[in-house]
């Protein structure tokens, strides 16, 4: 196996939801920390969301481990953020045998 090259600085994010006072609530992003990943795309496609039409293109992202519970373990529904890029997380598994990195299945939607 070929160690990943971690050259990406990411900030993971979590979506926090509070009172609007209104009856609603407003969603907001906390972060939680910073991790250094490998970002590889892997496909693309274009979709329509709102008349508006969306490049969404899906990326595997390794990362070192974290024990599972931990803050520093990224989870499906969070976020990592690269300076304007959004990746959302759909999915996290180990990515070797020894348990010391793991793949986070994320995509990026941008409008076009």
């Amino acid at each position: 196996m070929t160690l990943p090259n971690l050259n990406r600085r990411l900030t993971l994010q979590e979506m926090v939801r509070s009172p609007d006072g209104a009856g609603g609530f407003r969603e907001t992003w906390a972060t939680l920390g910073y991790l250094w990943a490998e970002v590889k795309a892997l496909s693309g496609d274009e979709g329509e969301s709102d008349h508006v039409k969306l490049s969404r293109v899906r990326y595997n992202i390794t990362l070192r481990s974290a024990p599972i519970g931990a803050p520093s373990r990224p989870k499906a529904e969070q976020r990592f953020v690269e300076g304007p890029r959004i990746y959302r997380i759909h999915a996290v598994v180990e990515s070797d045998t020894s348990g010391k990195f793991l793949l986070c299945k994320a995509s990026e939607e941008l409008a076009t």
